[in-house]
């Protein structure tokens, strides 16, 4: 959406979003009050704060913050009124310029109305569509949280300006949860926790957005899948495999390629010599691409054998890494990468399906995020705009059908849900859970979409009970999304400190002393071992402390320290990664529990009640 368009648009602010829109008003009135000469873009109201993009005659820095929050806050205790007015473009226009502000001429210029909204709050007056609070004073606690470089209008031929940041909340209290929040999160980065506990790593070699994972790394998300396709297999799916590469012809038709072309790899290859003669169109019709997505493949899979309507559901289910030139300004560790695994599922039912099979997958993607620990979370329904022809694809009659099925769904399941408009995938609605981790932050991961189109463009059909050829229903889904950004998202969610099924190392043992007490200790590992626990052994030459520290630090669940009296009793001093100090346990008392732990996938360390003094 243009600029114009985001000016010239029917706003829908919420009560927390109009407020701070009236906060960006005041942060550039007090900009222009240390900076005459500034010239403003544009400032809207975002997720946690707002912006306002400037040219000011210098740099701004931190060190300029406190200036601007005091003459802030010298607005909002003055409560000038916000006051509204609609200005022929000429008055406009003949204002702007006299006060050289090139991009509010640009804007104005732009916008096809014979009027423009005009808004004005003490000595600053702006052009604006609104809303904004009543008058300053109604603008809670603020602070300014960075400054960035923007592009205007994003283009990066155009003139570089700054973009500064700030938040604004109702109660202070609501400001400095979110501080600590924000400061948490730091914490909690899984950039930072993956290099601290060698999860994984990126090399300029190999390319940005494509993830190395190190043995540990390694080990997490085997077990991820694992835990997948085990619920999965229960759940009645098959596991299939596809190649990492088609011809461009299959996204053609499939219509991926028309709307994903600029994020696919580049081509790997043309065959000009295999394909010689042809036109650029059949060259590029049989040349590869590496795979951006597991459905067109599946649909193949499902046509290249007869189905009766007694087969269906058929489940098919891959964890299969997919490929998307993501833009490397967007680049984020795991949660947005280049390279993916999917855990993805595609499900052909009957229309008298849909219902029920939409029922089973609710209760599979509770399982699953519930054993994660995420159980707080909400849905949203993504809805198509069939008035973007370009966008979505097939008659507008099976679009209705496959929106009033999926409502129902949600419905039947007594799910609260938030619909968005012109959200929907380009060939049919669907559901995405946005899941909250332990900060309250929102992510989205679970996706279930309901596709009409794909069966009658692949031309994919059962055989009904009339014996006559019909058409299935195709369901989209996955519950991870991606193994990486579900990793990414679980290790800031755990702050690394992952259950002891998760955990790549489950139990470190140490010995008080190496040449004393380092035979027992083997015969502790060995035991652990051969109960299935990842388990080492510190044999270094530091004190007992030191490796209780650094098995801590590395968030290792169980630190079993041995000694004389442990080995005297077959047992093992039990520390948790928590510090706490559960004392003497039977080594078979041990191995019984974080066993359990780890087959049942529990979220707990140690039973209180096991604690021993």
């Amino acid at each position: 959406m243009s600029v114009e368009q985001e000016l010239n648009a029917s706003v829908a602010y919420t009560p927390l979003q109009r407020m701070r829109h009236s906060a960006a008003h005041v942060m550039a009135e007090a900009v222009q009050d240390l900076f005459p000469s500034a010239r403003f873009a544009i400032g809207p109201a975002i997720e946690d704060g707002f912006y306002y993009d400037m040219e000011l005659p210098r740099a701004l820095t931190p060190d300029d913050f406190p200036a601007i929050e005091e003459r802030m806050r010298q607005s909002i205790a003055a409560r000038h009124p916000f006051l509204h007015a609609m200005w022929p473009r000429e008055q406009a226009l003949a204002y702007f310029r006299e006060r050289d502000q090139p991009y509010k001429i640009e804007i104005i210029e732009n916008l096809p109305d014979a009027e423009v909204g005009i808004y004005q709050q003490g000595p600053f007056l702006d052009l604006c569509r609104g809303p904004h609070v009543e008058n300053t004073g109604q603008i809670g606690p603020v602070k300014l949280m960075r400054v960035a470089g923007a592009y205007w209008r994003g283009d990066e031929k155009r003139q570089m300006l700054q973009r500064l940041y700030g938040t604004a909340w109702f109660t202070q209290e609501d400001l400095d949860h979110y501080l600590w929040q924000l400061e948490e999160a730091k914490k909690r980065d899984h950039r930072k926790i993956g290099r601290e506990l060698n999860l994984f790593t990126f090399s300029e070699d190999v390319g940005p957005g494509i993830p190395l994972f190190l043995p540990k790394g390694e080990i997490i998300r085997h077990e991820m899948e694992q835990y997948v396709r085990e619920t999965q297999e229960k759940h009645g799916y098959q596991h299939v495999w596809t190649a990492n590469i088609a011809r461009v012809r299959l996204y053609k038709k499939s219509k991926h390629w028309y709307h994903y072309r600029d994020s696919m790899f580049p081509k790997m290859q043309e065959e000009r010599d295999a394909h010689e003669g042809e036109s650029v169109e059949e060259l590029e019709n049989n040349s590869f691409e590496l795979k951006p997505m597991n459905c067109p493949s599946h649909f193949l899979l499902y046509k290249s054998q007869i189905h009766s309507y007694r087969e269906l559901p058929i489940r098919y289910a891959e964890f299969a890494t997919l490929y998307r030139y993501e833009k490397q300004g967007e680049l984020s560790g795991l949660t947005r990468v280049r390279s993916l695994t999917q855990d993805d599922s595609h499900i052909f039912v009957r229309h008298d399906q849909v219902l029920s099979e939409f029922s089973n997958l609710v209760k599979l993607v509770r399982e699953i995020l519930g054993t994660y620990g995420l159980t707080d979370y909400s849905m949203r329904l993504s809805l198509p705009d069939l008035s973007d022809h370009e966008k979505y694809h097939g008659d507008a009659a099976i679009w209705e059908q496959a929106v009033k099925d999926l409502r129902s769904a949600l419905d039947s399941e007594g799910l609260d849900y938030e619909a968005a408009e012109g959200e929907a995938a380009f060939y049919g609605p669907k559901m995405d859970l946005m899941a909250r981790d332990a900060l309250g932050r929102e992510w989205q991961l679970s996706t279930i979409q309901l596709d009409f189109f794909h069966p009658e463009n692949f031309d994919l059909e059962y055989i009904g009970e009339d014996g006559q050829p019909h058409r299935p229903a195709i369901i989209h889904r996955a519950i991870m999304g991606s193994t990486e950004r579900f990793l990414g998202v679980l290790i800031e969610h755990y702050a690394g400190n992952f259950p002891v099924w998760l955990a790549p190392v489950q139990a470190v043992v140490i010995p008080i002393s190496d040449e004393k007490h380092g035979e027992y200790a083997q015969q502790v590992l060995a035991a652990l071992q051969a109960a299935g626990l990842r388990a080492e052994v510190d044999m270094r030459k530091e004190r007992m402390n030191a490796k209780v520290r650094d098995a801590q630090l590395q968030k290792v669940p169980y630190m079993l320290v041995v000694g004389d009296k442990e080995a005297e009793s077959g047992a093992v001093s039990l520390r948790l990664r928590t510090n706490e100090n559960i004392g003497a346990v039977p080594l078979a008392e041990f191995i019984a529990l974080a066993s359990a732990y780890r087959r049942e996938r529990s979220q707990e360390l140690w039973p209180a009640q096991v604690s021993v003094s």
